[in-house]
């Protein structure tokens, strides 16, 4: 069994909402904030998994969806050249 934290959630929910607002790099917000920089990291990371901001691979529908609008984008891109030829 894991030891309890020494964090409160209080504080651990504050660290996450100053890492995310601030500029500055997680590593330096930890440091400011005195703790391991990597523990930041995880609670920012498992923030973002939990309330749909994810930095990772999109999901497959995501992606389903991405790679058909590049195909219309290209499509339209298409028509547009060959009108642009036609009309000159």
């Amino acid at each position: 069994m894991a030891p309890p934290s020494k964090y409160s959630p209080e504080f651990r929910e504050e660290a996450v909402q100053l890492a995310l607002k601030s500029s500055k790099p997680i590593a330096h917000t930890a440091r400011e904030i005195g703790m391991n920089p990597e523990t930041l990291r995880t609670w920012v990371r498992q923030h973002e998994r939990e309330h749909g901001r994810q930095d990772g691979p999109l999901p497959v529908d995501e992606r389903a969806r991405l790679k058909e609008l590049e195909r219309r984008i290209r499509e339209l891109e298409t028509e547009n050249s060959f009108l642009k030829k036609a009309a000159a």
